[in-house]
């Protein structure tokens, strides 16, 4: 496993699993703004908690959204994706602090730190993989009914709460591919590390056979 590259994964993930903790409380996932005169105009913006309104004077009122069993599917859908996606994360980065080799947890087992190395890079991945779900599902909706000519409610367009989503979930994926990819890597140059057939390996030579081999044969033999 080459240290530096875990060190680059580990970095990649710990900046995904704070991105997602950014994103999840952002309140700018869907922005809409109602055109009028100075006065009426607002703006209009939810997230997965509540919705939120601004006037032109600055005034914001925001309600949380009252039932959750009211809410449409896929918000529902978003709102565990994106809690699971913290809890991943949150695993993943205790399991690659303890399997990385520059990391004096886990005592001297690198076989059981390149274990748990691995597993931490699976954690990255299923992380970055819930967090794009989450966001890409709910930008689907909000595309679609905007585009929609007979949808005749609010039409909504994307806020930058999903685009750091979609950041965080990029660089979860780079960072567990790369922890991954490492992992595997060094497990490879352990298995390959001595070329020679087991049963060679395990041949013990004794001084007084290599005398007889050298009486039997000559140094004519060597010319």
């Amino acid at each position: 496993m080459d240290p530096i590259v875990e060190v680059v994964a580990v970095i990649l993930g710990f900046i995904g699993w704070v991105m997602v903790g950014v994103a999840l409380p952002n309140r700018y996932w869907r922005t809409s703004s109602v055109d009028g005169n100075v006065i009426t105009t607002s703006t209009i913006y939810e997230n997965l908690w509540m919705s939120c309104a601004t006037d032109s004077t600055g005034v914001h009122n925001c309600r949380e959204f009252p039932s959750l069993l009211a809410l449409s599917g896929y918000i529902q859908a978003s709102r565990a994706l994106m809690i699971t996606s913290i809890v991943l994360g949150s695993f993943g980065l205790v399991a690659a602090l303890i399997g990385i080799q520059c990391s004096k947890a886990g005592g001297e087992n690198y076989v059981l730190k390149g274990r748990i190395a691995g597993t931490a890079g699976v954690l990255f991945l299923l992380q970055g993989l819930c967090t794009m779900v989450s966001v890409s599902w709910y930008a689907f909706n909000i595309t679609q009914d905007f585009f929609n000519p007979l949808y005749v409610g609010t039409k909504y367009e994307i806020g930058e709460g999903l685009y750091i989503g979609w950041c965080s979930a990029v660089l979860a994926i780079a960072g567990g591919a790369c922890l991954t990819c490492s992992c595997k890597l060094g497990l490879d140059e352990t298995v390959n590390l001595s070329p020679l057939p087991y049963h060679s390996r395990g041949t013990v030579y004794s001084g007084a056979a290599r005398s007889a081999a050298a009486s039997t044969y000559g140094r004519n033999a060597y010319v």
